[in-house]
């Protein structure tokens, strides 16, 4: 049975406890840092803001953007299409978004 000194054992717990902690860090952001993690929420909430489409310029995506604003002009007339497209939109920024950071990663 081996026995550590006290001081060793204080030194290899704290260093133990960092390398948990940036595993479980890693594992919530997956491994892309705070902001990959966090790129396709961003992207997600800025797309329910209606009628805008900021979802999509925020993923750089400005003439997806733009061309969409255009098209909810008319599908206004029909609430039910334009629920759809504003729908689409807010999973369109996110899937871009969360692809961006998949790309970033490689």
């Amino acid at each position: 049975m081996v026995q550590l000194a006290p001081e060793t054992q204080d030194e290899n717990s704290g260093f133990l406890i960092v390398r948990v902690v940036k595993e479980i860090w890693r594992e919530i952001t997956f491994g892309v840092g705070t902001w990959g993690a966090l790129r396709p929420l961003v992207a997600a909430l800025l797309a329910a803001v209606p009628f805008l489409f900021l979802g999509q310029h925020f993923n750089r995506q400005h003439r997806r953007g733009i061309e969409w604003g255009v098209l909810q002009i008319p599908l206004a007339l029909t609430i039910v299409l334009w629920v759809g497209l504003y729908a689409w939109s807010i999973f369109d920024a996110w899937r871009d978004a969360l692809a961006m950071t998949r790309h970033d990663q490689s």
